[in-house]
């Protein structure tokens, strides 16, 4: 009885080892990898990248609510021209206005014509990227040509020439004056877009599995939309993030020049203008707005170049 006892306990170690082997002691299957995933972890342990998300958070609620770090409004008038201190942190300026309270409103204004000049640009830039690459023919060689006109005009310059032509006035409407600048920007930006989104198109458009849902029966509009898209648009993203500082810098630019926002609108391109006359005897007036305006396209510029290093498998 014993030894039948114990031959039964040996047959069940050997099944549970056994089973073991098959089900605990092998390794799991790892997980597949894709390219976003490799890129969020190596995002994650970049500390430019956390510090651009940082200060791109705070400019974006500082444009929102800018109640939250001022109680005093951007057209109160104090006394003309005093110097940072405790009542007035960043001093006054020619008119008597705060100028940390209309530094943190100007966040809106720039922020507003960044972000909506990005987003035109990047639709039209990969609309017309896309229709080009995946027609190909005489359409391509046509929308090409019309991209190489847009490319061929500055932006700056552009700008300048259009809202000269169509100027600003203090009885603007806000809206329109903000409209005007995103206009410009967005009709002569979007041709940089264009030709990148037109050479990725090219590059995924003869991978095997495009063919395949071509084989498969799948049209034109299905193609683009579930294989070209998401294989094409990480190039673009990534190029739209850094474009949105320089939107922002080509406002502050033409504001500066008295083209751009004019007053009563409040942006840091104003308040560089405003500023400009009296650096000599009263820097902060110029120092303050000039700073959140380098730090805020300085976070965008860093912000790209961290996504491009993670997305771009050829800069590994």
């Amino acid at each position: 009885m014993t030894e039948q006892t114990s031959h039964a306990a040996g047959q069940a170690t050997a099944t549970t080892e056994s089973t073991s082997l098959v089900s605990g002691d092998q390794p799991a299957p790892e997980r597949p990898r894709s390219l976003a995933s490799d890129g969020w972890a190596e995002l994650r342990r970049k500390p430019t990248f956390w510090f651009a998300v940082g200060l791109i958070v705070l400019f974006t609620v500082m444009a929102i609510v800018p109640g939250l770090f001022t109680r005093t409004g951007p057209g109160e008038v104090f006394d003309v021209r005093r110097t940072p201190s405790g009542e007035h942190w960043f001093g006054t300026d020619g008119q008597g206005y705060d100028i940390y309270a209309r530094t943190i409103y100007g966040a809106r204004a720039s922020m507003i014509v960044g972000l909506a000049a990005t987003i035109i640009t990047a639709l039209v830039g990969s609309l017309v990227g896309i229709v080009a690459a995946y027609t190909g023919g005489w359409l391509d060689s046509l929308i090409s040509r019309l991209t190489d006109v847009f490319f061929a005009i500055p932006l700056l310059l552009g700008g300048i020439l259009f809202l000269s032509a169509f100027p600003n006035t203090q009885s603007t409407p806000y809206l329109m004056v903000v409209g005007k600048v995103v206009l410009v920007l967005g009709v002569l930006g979007w041709p940089s877009l264009a030709r990148l989104m037109r050479g990725s198109v090219l590059q995924v458009k003869p991978q095997e599995y495009v063919q395949a849902a071509r084989a498969l029966g799948a049209g034109p509009v299905r193609i683009i939309r579930k294989h070209i898209i998401p294989n094409a648009l990480a190039p673009v993203l990534v190029v739209s993030t850094i474009n949105l500082g320089v939107f922002i810098v080509a406002e502050a630019s033409m504001s500066f020049l008295g083209i751009g926002l004019v007053p009563p609108a409040v942006s840091w391109g104003v308040a560089i203008d405003e500023a400009v006359d009296v650096v000599r005897v009263r820097p902060h007036m110029l120092f303050f707005p000039a700073a959140f305006l380098s730090l805020c396209v300085l976070s965008f510029i860093m912000l790209g170049d961290a996504l491009r290093d993670a997305f771009d498998p050829k800069s590994r």
